[in-house]
């Protein structure tokens, strides 16, 4: 079971912190508040060997001579 949200500081980091109001406070979730916040993972951007990976993996039609 995961630990309980507290409440009240997501209250005043969103309030305060971040400048909401009480409506657009309690239109979020749990998720986007925290996304918002700066708080959990993220995914590391991509590299340029990746890039690499994906346009060989997946070469556009046409790139020899400009067209699609």
């Amino acid at each position: 079971m995961s630990a309980p949200l507290d409440w009240a500081g997501l209250m005043r980091a969103g309030l305060r912190g971040l400048g909401l109001t009480p409506a657009q406070f309690w239109a979020l979730t749990p998720a986007e508040l925290m996304l918002m916040l700066g708080m959990g993972a993220a995914d590391a951007p991509m590299g340029r060997d990746r890039l690499a990976q994906l346009a060989a993996a997946y070469p556009d039609e046409g790139a020899k001579d400009g067209t699609d």
